[in-house]
C-alpha cells in the first residue's frame, strides 16, 4: 500500500511522468501504469504453479517418505529439514524451501481428518465425588486474610458443598470429607 501511495503522490501530486516514477521507485512502468489505472489499494500476485526443477527427479521418493511418516507417530515423523538432509544424500541439489513448501502442501492436501469423540461420564448416585482446595481471599476482622476452602462436588447430581479452612493440613482433610458425608446424607 506504501508503494501505491507513493505511485500515486508522484503521478498526480509531482506531476512526474511514469517512466521517471518507475525509475526513482525501482517498479516496472507496467507496474506504475496497472496502479494509475486502477482505483485498487492492494494488489496480490498468486503463482498458479510452482516449479520444482531441481525437486521433480525426487517427488516419488519424497512423496514416499511423507506416506510412511504419516502412520508413525507425530514425534517420529521427519522434519521438512531431516527430509531436506535425505534427500540431499540422494543426490537432490536444490534448496530447503523448496523441501519446505511441497511438505507444507502435502502435509496440507494428505491431512488424516480425526473424527471427534464425545464420551459421556455417567455416574450412579454415589458412586464418586470430586475434592479440590482453592486459596481465597476474605475480609476477617477487616483484614485480609488467606483462606483454604475444600471443594466437594457429586459426579451424579454436580451437587456442591464447599468449606473453609485456616490451614490446609490432613485434619482438615478427614474434616472436610466428613462434613461432606454428613451434608450429602451418606454412610
Amino acid at each position: 500500500m506504501e508503494t501505491i501511495r507513493k505511485i500515486r503522490l508522484a503521478i498526480h501530486r509531482d506531476g512526474k511522468s511514469i517512466r521517471k516514477t518507475a525509475k526513482d521507485l525501482n517498479l516496472s512502468r507496467n507496474t506504475v501504469r496497472k496502479v494509475i489505472r486502477s482505483d485498487q489499494t492492494a494488489f496480490k500476485y498468486e503463482r498458479q504453479v510452482q516449479p520444482r526443477p531441481q525437486l521433480g527427479d525426487h517427488i516419488d521418493l519424497l512423496n514416499e517418505w511423507l506416506a510412511t511418516d504419516q502412520e508413525l507417530p507425530k514425534k517420529q515423523r521427519r522434519t521438512a529439514q531431516l527430509l531436506y538432509e535425505g534427500l540431499q544424500l540422494e543426490g537432490y541439489q536444490g534448496g530447503y524451501d523448496t523441501v519446505r513448501r511441497y511438505v507444507k502442501r502435502w502435509l496440507q492436501d494428505n491431512r488424516q481428518t480425526g473424527q471427534r469423540v464425545f464420551i459421556p461420564l455417567v455416574f450412579e448416585p454415589g458412586e464418586a465425588f470430586q475434592f479440590d482446595w482453592s486459596h481465597e481471599w476474605v475480609q476477617m476482622g477487616g483484614l485480609p486474610v488467606k483462606v483454604k476452602v475444600a471443594h466437594i462436588r457429586l459426579c451424579h447430581s454436580r451437587l456442591f458443598l464447599a468449606i473453609a479452612y485456616p490451614r490446609e493440613t490432613q485434619e482438615m482433610v478427614f474434616d472436610a470429607h466428613m462434613r461432606a458425608f454428613e451434608f450429602f446424607g451418606g454412610g
